[in-house]
């Protein structure tokens, strides 16, 4: 992926994160890796999808990303701007170019507010914007989302939860972000609903010039939304490339067993078995050894790199044995072509 300094918005190198956990008053405590070595780059206008099992290291990268958590180690670099260790005159700009969006609809806004003042509060806490000027971006913004704004009157138990997440994305834009982290968005809401949220995404995007960070578990989401994906396993980059080159021959074997078991996506069945290992406790070599389908001893010993091949990254010994015997998998998939309703 390629383009001008001034497209990139966030750029990672190197990212980790562990976490010492308590085993006991008289043991030291352990290691725990959720992100171990992340690299990417995201320009303006692009989605990078984070996927992956749960406990994969996904949403602990988006904390990461988002500035909610510190890298233990590695280099974070948002709008040109040191994130891991930003300059403290530049702080408040840094908090403004990335905003979240939370999975859960009907807990991420206050029941006790009115919507005005939940889409006001990131004005009147960041900007010197008046109390008028703050109240008419309100409205202007749930116009954008498909929302009448009359509704700003509202508390947010009359919405529907398609409403809420619509309300959610509307508050997370109200500081002009650069980049938007989606954590599994739309995996609380109904099928149909997932269609409206997913295709107002791509056109705030394309009308906006947003960059996104979604998180998701759901690879047919992921096909309708992404341009490059990222896949993890314990805290690990196992695959990562454009979305056609990944989803029409992925090349790493969990990559494989993730589009086998989503309907519609692949021919293959690959059933996997045995359990992920504890993080606490990772396999010394490959951390797919254990379930990996295609194992060899060189995997059990030797941990593989991220290396490039067929126009991606992969870690896996052996992945050009995959290159003519991977089952094709669709990714030219239209946009979904549901229209946007204003009661979801």
């Amino acid at each position: 992926m390629s383009g001008a300094p001034a497209d990139i918005v966030v750029e990672a190198n190197s990212l980790q994160r562990t976490y010492d956990v308590r085993r006991g008053l008289f043991r030291a405590p352990a290691q725990l890796r959720a992100v171990g070595d992340i690299s990417f780059r995201l320009e303006r206008g692009r989605t990078l999808a984070v996927v992956g099992e749960s406990g994969c290291g996904k949403s602990t990268l988006a904390r990461m990303v988002a500035l909610i958590e510190k890298p233990t180690a590695g280099q974070l670099t948002l709008v040109g701007v040191d994130a891991v260790n930003p300059p403290p005159d530049r702080k408040r700009e840094l908090r403004q170019a990335v905003q979240l969006v939370f999975q859960n609809p009907y807990g991420s806004l206050n029941p006790r507010k009115k919507i005005s003042t939940v889409l006001e509060d990131p004005l009147a806490i960041n900007t010197t914007m008046g109390k008028a000027e703050r109240a008419a971006k309100a409205r202007e913004m749930l116009a954008r989302v498909g929302l009448r704004p009359e509704y700003a009157n509202r508390y947010p138990h009359m919405f529907s939860g398609g409403q809420r997440q619509r309300i959610a994305i509307a508050r997370a834009l109200m500081l002009s972000p650069r980049l938007l982290v989606a954590d599994e968005p739309v995996s609380a809401l109904d099928v149909s609903i997932q269609a409206q949220v997913l295709n107002l995404l791509a056109d705030l995007q394309a009308e906006l010039g947003l960059a996104y960070l979604f998180i998701s578990h759901d690879l047919g989401v992921v096909r309708h939304i992404a341009h490059d994906v990222l896949v993890m396993y314990l805290g690990h980059a196992v695959e990562q490339g454009p979305k056609s080159h990944i989803f029409a021959r992925p090349l790493h074997p969990y990559t494989q067993a993730l589009l086998a078991s989503t309907p519609g996506l692949s021919s293959q069945r690959i059933v996997l078995k045995g359990e992920l290992p504890s993080p606490l406790n990772p396999p010394p070599g490959c951390v797919f050894s254990t379930r990996c389908p295609h194992v060899q001893p060189r995997c059990r010993e030797e941990r593989p790199l991220l290396r490039a091949l067929d126009e991606r990254l992969v870690a896996c010994h052996y992945a050009e044995k995959f290159l003519d015997g991977a089952a094709p998998v669709r990714a030219d998939v239209p946009p979904l072509a549901v229209p946007m309703a204003t009661n979801s």
